[in-house]
């Protein structure tokens, strides 16, 4: 499997443009985890999870071409009751029936729990980028502040469980600047 797509504009790395990021944006270990250890008050707020067309930038799926639908999951990380990061996780609709069923039945509890807690599971390395205003995820993950940067950072990964495909990309918010990288 291919990642990321030729066409794609997420970068191996960050530019110098996003120090005050960087921790965060390269770190390989578990997100909720690193967060969880910062924010003894922390939970997950579900804001979306069914079928929702694939986005121009996450049709390298396998079968989830562009305009197909897939299962996506949308939280947001919170510490105390400010949301840190946007996750959004796309899943071929199939797999949920097969390697990737539990998904389907998280509820509020974090997916990074189970994708690292399996060692079966393998990670493709981090991507980042720097949504802008027009980005349909800075949109999403926006939704929730009451002033929207100019722009948002943003890391994603596949994961893959008997070759079955899982992209998580996890938008910063600004919160997340309060907690220690």
């Amino acid at each position: 499997m291919k990642f990321p797509p030729r066409d794609d504009k997420w970068l191996r790395r960050p530019p110098h443009s996003a120090t005050r990021f960087h921790a965060w944006l390269t770190d390989r270990g578990s997100l909720t985890s690193r967060i969880q250890a910062r924010c003894p008050a922390f939970s997950i707020k579900v804001v979306f999870q069914g079928l929702r067309r694939v986005n121009r930038d996450e049709n390298f799926l396998r079968h989830a071409k562009v305009g197909r639908l897939a299962l996506v999951r949308e939280v947001y990380l919170m510490c105390r009751r400010t949301p840190v990061v946007f996750a959004h996780s796309v899943i071929d609709p199939r797999a949920v029936r097969g390697a990737w069923r539990r998904v389907a039945r998280l509820g509020s509890r974090p997916l990074g729990a189970a994708l690292f807690a399996n060692p079966r599971i393998k990670r493709y390395p981090l991507r980042q980028k720097k949504l802008n205003r027009h980005h349909e995820l800075y949109e999403r993950a926006g939704a929730a502040l009451r002033a929207r940067p100019a722009h948002l950072w943003a890391r994603r990964s596949l994961f893959t469980l008997h070759r079955s495909p899982i992209l998580v990309t996890e938008v910063f918010l600004p919160g997340i600047l309060k907690l220690a990288p």
